[in-house]
């Protein structure tokens, strides 16, 4: 639920985010003005955490499952990636700590003019990750 879904220019800059704390209608909204770009999306390939609740672990399913609804209901072409391959390919292993990818989203996307959190962090670098694989830079 704290997650984002970030969209990027061809050049690699920032064009548009929406927060997953937004209302399911808003949502659907920025996929539907994204789908109307040329674009691919990738997915962080995800599982329920050791320890975590059993409420928090069915939001966080809910949460996966309308990002996968709306990405087929908006006809948007998507993979899924690891962890593990995304990080290591922006040289971002986290181990556990997030400011790690913070600091590289920072690092890539200096000038947006909000705090990154963890969760936007992850979500600019996935659409990087996404962006030079479509475009055969990695």
């Amino acid at each position: 639920m704290s997650g984002a879904s970030v969209a990027l220019n061809e050049d690699g800059s920032y064009r548009s985010m929406v927060r997953h704390t937004a209302t399911n209608h808003d949502l659907a909204l920025w996929y539907r003005t994204v789908a109307r770009l040329p674009v691919t999306a990738m997915l962080e390939r995800v599982s329920a955490m050791p320890r975590q609740g059993v409420s928090s672990t069915f939001k966080f399913g809910c949460q996966f499952g309308l990002c996968i609804g709306l990405l087929t209901a908006f006809r948007i072409r998507y993979e899924m990636v690891t962890p593990v391959k995304w990080q290591s390919a922006m040289k971002c292993r986290t181990g556990g700590e997030k400011k790690v990818s913070r600091a590289a989203a920072q690092r890539l996307f200096p000038d947006l003019d909000w705090r990154v959190t963890d969760h936007e962090a992850d979500a600019l670098l996935i659409a990087e990750y996404c962006r030079r694989v479509t475009l055969g830079i990695l």
